[in-house]
């Protein structure tokens, strides 16, 4: 948590979809891939297909939100055609395949030349007759064979639910041709005007979640299931904490606002919240069993330091956070339970500046943080095997970083275009991204992959 390959060029026929991105360059970053230029057999090549004229306005929103989580993946070279409405497959017919029930009407293509193209996988879309489903068909084309047959049903284009079915779809599409999980069926939660949004991870459909007048809202988080948010409510000194649904926006108090608690961030389990107080003699760690709303746990006694921005490894194991013991802010580790706190970190006391905003990765690899280096914040992460850290930007000032399901992708916020926006990072790839281009957003936070029913209660 947070405070504060290649393809062939057929000229007229063919392009490979590489949407202008920034990339920081500078020498000092490591272990990432800086200003990379793809080349033949680093990604596979994909070709979407346009859907049935027969889907009516339903067809460019299903496409375009599609080939957008296919190319914020990160994990496809696009293959694009001019005039693409106009390429015709031929007529489908009953094909039986391992991952197909037999008698689906699949649609054939010509797979030596989408091979000659450059890709390696095509995807089809076609409806059933006297049905309300689609079958978005997977094709290897280096195979010369269908991969997978996903069925999907949508709610009406208007309907809420419309969007996050069509991500849902482009993360069975990256698993059925990669074998890994997507992460377009997420979302991503930040702070402007004192107000806590929602939007989706290709940066569309925006939702105000919690607008608390003259309070402010501070530290929002995800729980490990994405069923449920926290935050903070804070008003003249005093910050309460909240749990609330993610589906009904229900929510309930999980303390009694007398003190200034923020930061807090789910166990694992659900069970727990570990949290930041602040009192007269600094800001310590505190763990707080939600579910019987008892046994507040002290786990660290600061001494007149602060501790604070704690966050969990995925295994429940170890528990990260800033504290000032040693003088600036840096980020150390700690037992569940308080115990064997050390340095997590490195740093050289006196040049290495302040680290805040721990986030540990959901694959539990990494911490990603950031970091005051030349008098502006970076964002660095952190090996959490060797702990060795590495630089990952260094353009305008970066900051808050938070991970998606991935552990590839991380959000933070930049001020790299003149404003603080919110931007997305690749750290496979080293692509750079605006994810919002709307200014004053503080402190994201990515959830993990959503559940097919969304909680109604707290």
């Amino acid at each position: 948590m947070r405070w504060g390959r290649c393809c062939v060029a057929l000229a007229g026929l063919v392009a490979v979809s590489r949407p202008l991105v920034a990339q920081d360059t500078a020498a000092i970053d490591r272990g990432v891939r800086i200003g990379i230029t793809y080349q033949p057999g680093v990604r596979p090549g994909l070709v979407l297909l346009p859907p049935p004229t027969t889907l009516g306005p339903v067809r460019d929103s299903l496409r375009a939100i599609l080939w957008r989580d296919l190319d914020y993946s990160d994990r496809y070279e696009l293959i694009s055609f001019a005039g693409s409405d106009s390429i015709q497959v031929s007529a489908p017919h009953s094909l039986s395949t391992p991952h197909a029930r037999p008698s689906v009407a699949l649609a054939v293509l010509n797979y030596p030349l989408y091979r000659a193209l450059g890709a390696d996988f095509a995807v089809t879309i076609a409806s059933r007759r006297s049905s309300d489903t689609l079958d978005i068909t997977v094709h290897d084309i280096v195979a010369g064979s269908v991969r997978r047959v996903l069925p999907a049903r949508f709610p009406a284009l208007t309907a809420p639910g419309f969007r996050l079915a069509v991500h849902r779809v482009a993360d069975r599409i990256v698993e059925a041709t990669l074998g890994v999980r997507g992460i377009a069926a997420t979302r991503i939660l930040y702070l402007a005007s004192g107000k806590l949004y929602r939007i989706d991870q290709d940066g569309a459909d925006m939702k105000t979640l919690v607008s608390s007048g003259d309070r402010s809202i501070l530290s929002p988080g995800w729980d490990h299931e994405g069923n449920r948010i926290t935050y903070t409510e804070f008003w003249s000194g005093h910050g309460q904490l909240f749990v609330q649904a993610a589906g009904s926006g229900k929510r309930r108090a999980v303390t009694d606002g007398k003190t200034l608690d923020f930061t807090p961030e789910f166990s694992p389990d659900g069970k727990t919240i570990v949290f930041s107080r602040a009192i007269e003699e600094g800001t310590d760690i505190y763990a707080l069993n939600i579910g019987d709303n008892c046994c507040l746990q002290r786990l660290t006694v600061g001494r007149f330091s602060d501790n604070l921005s704690p966050t969990y490894s995925p295994d429940g194991q170890r528990i990260a956070f800033v504290s000032t013991r040693a003088g600036a802010p840096q980020v150390y580790v700690m037992a569940p339970d308080g115990t064997d706190q050390q340095l997590f970190a490195p740093f050289d006391y006196g040049v290495t500046g302040a680290s805040n905003a721990p986030d540990w990765s959901p694959d539990g690899q990494s911490v990603a943080f950031h970091r005051e280096v030349g008098g502006t914040l970076q964002v660095f992460v952190l090996d959490a095997r060797n702990r060795t850290a590495r630089q990952l930007t260094s353009v305008g000032r970066n900051e808050d970083p938070t991970w998606a399901p991935d552990s590839r992708h991380l959000a933070f916020i930049s001020d790299r275009s003149g404003y603080r926006q919110l931007w997305v990072i690749d750290i496979e790839t080293g692509r750079i991204r605006p994810l919002l281009l709307q200014s004053g957003v503080r402190l994201p936070a990515w959830s993990p992959l959503l559940p097919e029913t969304e909680a109604s209660t707290p």
